[in-house]
């Protein structure tokens, strides 16, 4: 069960009137101290100078004005002071705790005045002991409610520090995301234009195949738009919680399914695997699956009469993964070693991939001809905690 915090006009009305009690009883004892016993309108100011505390949130400066007004007109009767002071004290607190400090000076300067004025009126009192209580009592009072005020708005500031670090990070998270579209569209989409173009060569000639090639699109299709919805999905929630409850993201485990869309599309590609393969952290497998769907499309879209090899190593503290392609021209007349390695949107993805899980990547002309794209990854706890911890 969830327990309601108490308003403060509530606990601040319980604090008045404890406050009134506590003066009235102190009233009580004016006698034995040797001071005139309090009478109705002794009382009343008494409980004046104490009830408008229930409202010192709402308006501190009239209340301490309403609570000193109250304790002169008690004082200047000839009354115990004491009995009136307790609440001009609180109320100067409250205002040193919300306004500038040299407001707060002036409420204590009014306060101290008032003390100097019990004492020079009544011959019942130290005028050392009146001052130095008076200066002590604001000193204490003002340095509490100032050092009360710099808290909050230190911790107001940490607050918006805090929210302002939380935006930047989802800011930066969603433009991830952005890049994750890039890489699903940008792949999906050239093999549906391949396989559209295949499809639209041999629809008179071979049905077979172009009814293939038309499987092949509407798998591609399908597969591209689930992953558009759970990225959309992502980006439209108002924090990042929802990422943990969308379908899981691709793994190595899917690679046959990727080589089999590269191979449909035209390009022949072979796997090799060395070592023992073992399930890695997810943000190191989501790493590798998107290098190496990043750089088959590349080979899709720019290579022609190539053939393309994907290499894994798994290693004892690190996963190797290599894709090579010997193809000798460019669709678009490129070559694509000449293309500098850092520009556009998927080799940038790339290397920002490596780089948040910790790992390397080349990208360049392959010394046996061809291009070539190398990824290392740690895959220990410590290679990928940070990675993982960002992606959350």
């Amino acid at each position: 069960m969830c327990m309601r915090t108490p308003r403060p006009l509530f606990v601040d009305t319980l604090i008045a009137l404890a406050m009134v009690w506590v003066a009235f009883r102190l009233g009580q004892a004016s006698v034995a101290r040797g001071w005139p016993e309090l009478d109705a309108r002794a009382y009343g100011l008494v409980a004046l100078a104490h009830l408008p505390v229930a409202l010192r949130r709402r308006a501190p400066l009239t209340v301490f004005a309403v609570v000193q007004l109250a304790g002169v007109a008690y004082i200047s009767l000839g009354y115990w002071p004491v009995a009136s002071a307790l609440g001009s004290m609180l109320v100067l607190y409250t205002v040193a705790s919300v306004y500038p400090t040299r407001i707060a000076i002036g409420c204590a300067a009014v306060m101290t005045a008032k003390w100097l004025y019990a004492g020079v009126i009544s011959d019942n009192l130290s005028m050392t002991l009146v001052v130095s209580q008076a200066l002590l009592f604001s000193l204490v009072l003002v340095w509490s409610g100032t050092l009360a005020r710099r808290s909050r708005e230190l911790a107001r500031q940490l607050r918006a520090e805090l929210a302002e670090r939380a935006r930047r990070e989802v800011t930066a998270e969603r433009g991830r995301i952005a890049r994750e579209l890039h890489d699903v569209v940008a792949h999906h989409m050239s093999v549906i234009s391949v396989q559209a173009g295949l499809a639209r060569f041999v629809l008179d000639s071979d049905t077979v195949t172009a009814r293939g090639a038309l499987g092949t699109i509407e798998d591609t299709s399908a597969e591209a738009l689930e992953e558009l919805r759970r990225i959309l999905h992502v980006l439209r929630e108002h924090d990042l919680g929802g990422a943990e409850s969308a379908a899981p993201m691709p793994t190595l485990a899917r690679l046959g399914d990727l080589l089999e869309r590269i191979r449909a599309g035209g390009i022949p590609v072979e796997l090799s695997i060395q070592g023992t393969v073992r399930p890695l952290a997810p943000g190191v497998e989501l790493c590798a699956y998107r290098v190496v769907q990043e750089a088959l499309t590349n080979v899709l879209k720019h290579t022609q009469h190539a053939d393309a090899q994907v290499r894994l190593h798994y290693r004892q503290h690190e996963l190797t993964v290599i894709v090579t392609d010997n193809g000798t021209g460019n669709k678009d007349g490129l070559n694509p070693a000449r293309v500098p390695a850092g520009t556009g949107h998927g080799l940038i993805g790339m290397r920002e991939r490596a780089k948040l899980y910790g790992g390397t990547i080349s990208v360049g002309p392959h010394a046996e001809g061809g291009f070539a794209v190398r990824l290392t990854l740690p895959t220990s706890t410590t290679g990928t905690r940070w990675g993982d911890e960002r992606r959350r």
